[in-house]
């Protein structure tokens, strides 16, 4: 080994979704929205003038910052925009979780928590989900150097009653605690009417999903105002132009269509209750999803085999190989026609 490589930052990478680009393919495996942005967006690109593009973004994304703020109630100074909600947890990372007592987050869980950790060389530890893939709150009744988690958790689904999320922010007022909502508008309740009653809790959300805007990388969170400060303190000692033009204008105007919004995570609800009811008929079992993708088992049939199966037809899903889970698929809910072709393959396949 090179003398050199001995001061070099050595981290195993996350993996991210396969991206596959087919014209016949079915993707439910990166937990994309089906619809297409709200139309106000394309409108806002289209009339963009770009020579515009020459100057910088406004650092502060401020009309992005009011809009979202409007949209929740909040002021300006309670929200944090960034490059996607990967972008706002990493510097939140950063910036909140630097005792040398371990952070907490479940073993079972978004794959990117234990990377950014090990990048910033925070110690932390992973409570076991139970049997059912749930939260056992009292597994974060300890002391530590901060807590983070999904609510709904991925890849499982499953939604943690907001009384519970409470309950671990109330037994842990001397660190901060995030609650990574990239999956709420799916007919989860959010925690976000809880930061007005605690100091540390920072909610993060993201504009990958319900609002159709993977492509974009728009991520947000809100919380005290001092957290807030503390935040674009770390962002601008890092990078001062995270947003760019497009991003800010796009942004804006997909916040401000809220019935668009309302139409398209309605319809996504009502396709994962469907494909519910048709999984669980075919053999198949998971925990209630909250969320736009089901995390499903089957009876007799290995999962890895049906990921390998399903991805020969360019049906694509989500299979980890990793403890506890080897034997799940995470399936992304599409549009009802791409659901009925995913469940008419399963049927021809398992009969």
């Amino acid at each position: 080994m090179s003398r050199w490589e001995e001061n070099i930052r050595k981290v195993i990478p996350y993996t991210p979704g396969e991206q596959p680009n087919q014209p016949d393919m079915i993707k439910l495996n990166t937990n994309e929205n089906p619809y297409p942005p709200a139309p106000g967006v394309e409108k806002a690109l289209r009339e963009m003038d770009t020579d515009t593009m020459r100057l910088y973004p406004d650092p502060t994304a401020g009309e992005l910052v009011h809009a979202i703020a409007k949209n929740y109630g909040l002021k300006d100074e309670q929200v944090f925009v960034g490059v996607g909600s990967d972008d706002v947890l990493a510097m939140s990372f950063l910036t909140f979780f630097n005792s040398q007592k371990p952070v907490l987050f479940p073993d079972i869980t978004y794959s990117f928590y234990d990377v950014w950790a090990d990048l910033f060389r925070i110690p932390y530890e992973r409570p076991a989900l139970d049997e059912n893939f749930h939260i056992r709150t009292e597994d974060y009744f300890r002391e530590n150097g901060g807590i983070v988690f999904p609510n709904p958790n991925a890849p499982t689904g499953v939604e943690m009653p907001l009384e519970e999320v409470e309950d671990i922010i109330r037994h842990n007022p001397d660190v901060i605690v995030i609650v990574d909502e990239a999956y709420v508008d799916f007919g989860s309740q959010s925690a976000l009417p809880l930061i007005e009653k605690y100091d540390n809790l920072l909610v993060v959300q993201t504009f990958s999903k319900s609002r159709s805007m993977a492509g974009m990388r728009i991520g947000f969170a809100c919380g005290n105002e001092k957290l807030i400060r503390f935040l674009n303190d770390v962002k601008y000692s890092f990078n001062s132009y995270t947003m760019d033009r497009t991003a800010i204008a796009a942004g804006v105007a997909a916040v401000e269509d809220k019935a668009y919004f309302d139409e398209t995570c309605n319809k996504i609800i009502e396709t994962r209750e469907w494909t519910k009811k048709e999984l669980k008929a075919l053999g198949f079992s998971f925990q209630d999803s909250m969320s736009n993708f089901i995390f499903a088992t089957h009876k007799t049939c290995p999962a890895k085999e049906l990921f390998e199966a399903l991805r020969g037809q360019h049906i694509y899903v989500r299979y980890f190989q990793k403890d506890r889970i080897d034997n799940f698929l995470r399936i992304t809910v599409g549009t009802k026609e791409e659901m009925q072709k995913f469940i008419n393959f399963l049927k021809d396949y398992l009969k």
